[in-house]
């Protein structure tokens, strides 16, 4: 049960969480998974997202997976085709280079599922009415807040809530952000883009690739996404105002290159901004900036949403251990040391395929000129495409840092292999371990006193791999039989046992980073 101070109507809870986009509505599932007391407030009625999303990456959809009503995400996901690609075309649309989509990944999941946004959209927010643990104010924006040492209080326009921390996932106008004010670091890239949604029927002759158009005469980006829907992305010129280009006559005029007017209905058009920023601070005393509050990115590695939700996942198992007593609160500033470059390396590769577009354009241009082509851009980053090997590591924070390599498991996300009990039961890794840590293990470990008292403090989870045949995936290379591996809640690997370093010291160093209370 919430309390409810009467005399001023302020409602107590856990953390207050600020928008209800996807981001948002995330966070508050996974608080309250947490057991965790959750309002969301929302200045829209009747929430219509406008963010730009049409793709989870393997890692996000396998964060959905401990969500109760599974089944009815499968239902809203589109797995890639076999025929599907990613990359760049010429203005003819001849396939220039990019990579072919492949369904298998470490998260056991397909590295790219699609999805229309509303019906993602509708899925989160029947979820999260269905936790008596989650309030949902709709039609509520904050008018003033204010800070303690240990609350957030938070003034709408119907009522007063107290919380010990508050999300802001206000979106890339976040009033947080600015009432904090906490600035941009801009990364370089800003233009105006006509995005246009339309379903299509049996009479479109349309590509199930990702197209990237350098096109001298227009920059435009062409999304396969979940059928029968699909997206185009129009730069708009010098001069170009969007009132006009959101006329259906001009959009008309631009999808006949690719299909006939009877092929399709527009179901969303809107001009947009593609900006690149990361904000320069991520908290301000018990205050967190996440998703399009924090960074924001141009759309064309498809990482915008997906790592607005890194963010909340990387946050609500840090906020749980605080919140439940079991962690020093110094373990919330790992979640801007951690987040931050994260996001920020996303950020400046979504910029280079932006160059790279232009590049090709000019080129392209160059020659029909009959002039030398431009110089090259310095990064241009094709390779591994639409396949989640441009997530980068982890490489501060709550991690064994002397342990980080390009070819080794600490800092990355763990692999999530299908398993079989030896009573027969199939179920997924993470069903097995659920939100908490991990220890995963080849071998009988001899743990000290110390090392199994983290483990009952944490709930921690130990598993001998060598109890389970694998059906499909793999565990992580680093899990031989001299080693083990130590997974966060958000299933980022800490660290492994070596030569020099003990399961016990590994299970130590873990607490002392934490800085467990007991």
């Amino acid at each position: 049960m919430k309390e409810v101070n009467k005399d001023f109507n302020q409602q107590e809870y856990d953390i207050a969480i600020i928008g209800m986009g996807p981001v948002g509505a995330c966070a508050a599932i996974h608080m309250a998974n947490a057991c965790m007391r959750v309002p969301v407030l929302e200045k829209n009625n009747n929430k219509k997202n406008q963010h730009l999303t049409e793709s989870n990456d393997g890692e996000i959809v396998r964060a959905f997976q401990g969500i109760n009503r599974g089944e009815e995400l499968a239902k809203i996901l589109q797995t890639i085709r076999p025929d599907d690609r990613a990359g760049f075309a010429d203005a003819q649309r001849n396939w220039l280079f990019g990579t072919k989509l492949s369904s298998d990944g470490p998260n056991g999941w397909p590295h790219n599922s699609q999805f229309y946004q509303p019906e993602l959209d509708q899925y989160l927010r029947d979820t999260a009415q269905t936790y008596p643990d989650i309030d949902i104010f709709l039609g509520e924006e904050i008018q003033s807040w204010k800070q303690a040492d240990d609350r957030v209080d938070l003034k709408s326009t119907k009522r007063r809530i107290c919380s010990r921390y508050a999300i802001a996932c206000d979106g890339a106008s976040s009033p947080t952000r600015k009432a904090l004010e906490i600035s941009w670091r801009d990364l370089g890239y800003s233009h105006d883009w006509l995005v246009v949604d339309a379903e299509v029927n049996s009479k479109n002759t349309l590509p199930n690739d990702v197209l990237q158009v350098c096109d001298p005469d227009r920059l435009h980006t062409f999304v396969a996404t979940k059928d029968p829907f699909r997206r185009w992305e129009f730069r708009l010129n010098p001069g170009e105002k969007a009132d006009d280009m959101m006329r259906d006559k001009t959009i008309h005029s631009l999808l006949s290159a690719w299909t006939p007017r009877a092929s399709y209905e527009i179901r969303r058009k809107a001009v947009y901004q593609f900006h690149a920023a990361v904000a320069q601070k991520w908290r301000i005393g018990n205050i967190f900036l996440a998703g399009d509050a924090a960074h924001q990115m141009p759309p064309f590695i498809g990482q915008g949403m997906n790592t607005g939700l890194r963010d909340v996942l990387n946050l609500s198992w840090k906020l749980s251990l605080v919140i439940d007593g079991k962690a020093d609160d110094s373990l919330l500033n790992t979640y801007e040391e951690e987040r931050l470059p994260h996001a920020e390396d996303l950020v400046e590769w979504s910029v280079t395929f932006g160059n790279l577009m232009e590049h090709l354009a000019e080129t392209e241009a160059a020659k029909r000129a009959g002039k030398e082509p431009p110089e090259a851009p310095k990064k241009q980053k094709s390779a591994g495409y639409g396949q989640g090997r441009h997530i980068p590591p982890l490489r501060s924070g709550l991690i064994r840092i002397d342990q980080v390599s390009n070819d080794g498991s600490t800092g990355y996300l763990m692999n999530q292999p299908k398993l079989r009990t030896k009573s027969g039961i199939e179920c997924w890794l993470d069903n097995l371990i659920k939100d908490r840590f991990a220890l995963l293990t080849s071998r009988t470990l001899d743990l000290d006193r110390a090392s199994l008292e983290i483990i009952e403090r944490l709930n921690l989870k130990v598993l001998n791999v060598g109890d389970f045949e694998v059906l499909e995936g793999h565990f992580d290379k680093c899990l031989r039989q001299e080693d083990c591996l130590l997974a966060r809640p958000d299933r980022y690997v800490y660290g492994h046992s070596t030569k020099e370093v003990s399961p016990n010291q590994l299970l130590n160093d873990l607490g002392q980073s934490l800085r467990l209370k007991t």
